[in-house]
């Protein structure tokens, strides 16, 4: 929700990094929120878990990579 939530106001997510335990908007505007990006017309709760798990993941995985690094400053900007 974090990353999805700051990605639909268009800020800037390079150097934003997801923390864990912190508790941003409602339950309501969670669910809101993961529907939206789901894009599934009316998702069944093992779609939104499968979407929730598959983005979580792959969120992850940019965090650690050394091509989204801040560290590298704007060489690659939007990676």
């Amino acid at each position: 929700y974090q990353y999805l939530h700051r990605y639909k106001r268009k800020e800037n997510l390079d150097h934003f990094t997801f923390v864990p335990g912190r508790i941003e908007g409602t339950e309501k505007e969670c669910l809101a929120c993961l529907m939206e990006f789901c894009e599934r017309r009316d998702p069944s709760w093992t779609e939104l878990s499968n979407f929730t798990h598959f983005l979580n993941y792959q969120l992850i995985k940019c965090e650690k990579s050394v091509f989204c690094s801040p560290v590298l400053g704007d060489q690659f900007r939007g990676f």
